[in-house]
This record gives C-alpha cells, structure tokens and sequence, in this order.
C-alpha cells in the first residue's frame, strides 16, 4: 500500500515494561515507535482514583530515571507524571488509539496490520515487542447480565456508590481492596467468591482488615458461591448446598482476573502451548518461534500472568536488545 512506513522497532504496548524496552532500544541507537490502543500507561490509567502502589517508587524505575513521590509509596497519579515525564523527556514516538492487529513475516520484513486514530494502517518492521499486557481482557464469567451497564470488570472508585448496594464477586486483591474501599464509602457490600476464603495471596495489611470487617458485620461475604445471572437490580447466586438465592444490587463489580490478549498471538503466528498458554520463546532474548517477534512483560508467562510485575519485567527489554551494543549510558 501507498501509506505503508518502515521501522526498524515497533513496541506494542506503551505501559512501563512497553516504555522500559523503548528506552533499552534507544540507548542502542534505535528510535522505536510505540502502539498502544489506549493511553500511555493505559493500565495505570485504569487503576481507582488515588490507589497507591503496593510497592516503593525505586522498582517501579525505567531507563534510570529517579521516581520521586511524596509519600513511601508512590501513587496512581504520580505514577502517570513520571511515565509521561520519562515520554517527554526522552523524545519517545508513541501512537495513541492505535490498536495491533495482527503481524506476519514476509521473507526478512514483518508486516503489521493496525487499527486506530491517523498514520499507516500497516507498517513494515525489523523486530516487534510486544508488550501488550493483560489488564483490557477479563476473565469473564459467562453468565446472563454481564455486559449490562451497571456492571464493571474493573473497579473505578467507592464514592459512586454511597449509600448502594453493590456485590463483588472474586476473592483476590483486587476484589479485597474493593470491598474495604466500597464499605469506607458508605456502600453496602456484599463480596461473592468460588473457593472456601479469600485468597492466601492478599496483601498482608488488607486480609485481617477484611475478616475483621466481616467479623463486626459490617461487610457480608458469600464464600463457596457463584453467580448465574445479573439484573439490572440484584444478582442471582446458587451456594454450597445448592440453594439459590438473590442480592440486591446497584452495582456489580467483577474483578475476578485478566488474561493476555492471546488471539492477537496467534494472529502473529506466536505458538502457544496448548496448556498452559505460554507462548513459544527463547529465554535468551525472549524471541517467539516466528523470528522477530518478542514478548515481554507478563504475557510471557501465559495464565500465569501473576508471575511477572512491573519491578521485574522491566528488565526484559536489556534481553530483548542484548545483542545490540549499548552506546548511550542510562
């Protein structure tokens, strides 16, 4: 096609692993391009309004940028000026609203197909990293009502829900969090989760918080329990022993997990393992069986997706360009 550019690095994914492995390219003297359907930092973007970091400003460091923050731990808001000031400051290219389709290799060049505001709708490149993440495709539970508009599979903020009754369903962090924050703002909260108790992995400093909340009746929890269908105004579960039963409520959170966005893999001709999901890379360089094409970040680990945080993958990109000669100190 006429409008078809050329790159020697394109980045799908402008999160801070996407980030971090665009600064790993330029400090070898290549000028990446970066993709991201969304915002910079679009999973950042996402996270509730004033949520803190459960971890301290230094691991979440890219390119050797200090972090500073005002507090131990550093913010969801001061998260996205640093990441945004690391953009700016760098001279990063980045495409907003542009979302990877699909990419092949033709002979030495892979051809990627895209979908978004302005620029080529294809474009031809040397290596692409994917770094995609896993925060824009829930785990979703299948059941009647889920994509009604009271219905939310990431949590937003508890003030919307004063005064309301709302269920979450899911038993991990996430949903954890959101019951506290919820109960603090006034809500009626009633959480719903498959397995016995919340998860082992809660945070430390939230688990007691949360069976104590429950303890004083203050929270409601419905454990060994799933949901069947969703209304406009209540949730309709079926418990332990069978029986059915109905919540009322306004609103509906169901934060019950993420995965990658597999088929965009595939459409790159990425093999996965057919248990596991785990994409086909050599851990060297993180390179998939289609030559050029790396993946980095969480997706590497298939549904384990848990496995890999921005402290740790934001080194994959010094394996992504390893073979490249630095020639630019961070």
């Amino acid at each position: 096609m006429a409008d078809t550019a050329r790159e020697s690095v394109v980045i799908a994914g402008a999160g801070p692993i996407g980030l971090a492995c665009a600064l790993s390219a330029r400090r070898r003297g290549l000028d990446p391009l970066l993709l991201d359907h969304g915002a910079i930092v679009n999973s950042i973007v996402r996270y509730p309004v004033g949520m803190s970091f459960f971890t301290t400003p230094e691991l979440l460091e890219i390119g050797g940028h200090p972090f500073p923050c005002a507090g131990e731990k550093p913010t969801r808001e001061e998260a996205m000026r640093y990441y945004r000031g690391i953009v700016r400051t760098e001279r990063l290219r980045v495409r907003t609203d542009t979302r990877l389709l699909g990419a092949e290799r033709r002979g030495s060049t892979l051809h990627l197909s895209m979908d978004g505001y302005g620029g080529p709708r294809e474009l031809e490149a040397d290596r692409l990293v994917l770094a995609t993440g896993y925060l824009d495709h829930p785990r979703r539970l299948g059941v009647p009502g889920e994509d009604l508009e009271h219905v939310r599979h990431l949590y937003d903020e508890g003030h919307l829900s004063h005064g309301q009754d709302v269920v979450v369903v899911g038993g991990k962090n996430s949903a954890v969090e959101a019951a506290l924050d919820l109960f603090r703002c006034g809500a009626r909260v009633t959480l719903v989760h498959r397995n016995e108790a919340i998860g082992e992995t809660v945070k430390y400093w939230m688990k007691p918080d949360f069976e104590n909340r429950l303890r004083a009746g203050e929270l409601a929890a419905r454990f060994r329990t799933q949901v069947t269908r969703i209304e406009p105004d209540r949730v309709h579960v079926v418990g332990p022993d069978g029986a059915a039963a109905e919540l009322p409520a306004r609103r509906v959170y169901l934060l019950t997990g993420y995965q990658p966005d597999f088929d965009l893999f595939r459409r790159c001709g990425v093999n996965l393992d057919p248990d596991t999901l785990r994409p086909e890379l050599n851990p060297e360089n993180l390179e998939s069986n289609v030559p050029g094409i790396h993946l980095v970040g969480s997706i590497t680990r298939g549904r384990q997706v848990s496995d890999v945080f921005i402290e740790n993958g934001r080194f994959d990109g010094e394996k992504v360009f390893a073979n490249l000669p630095l020639r630019s100190a961070p």
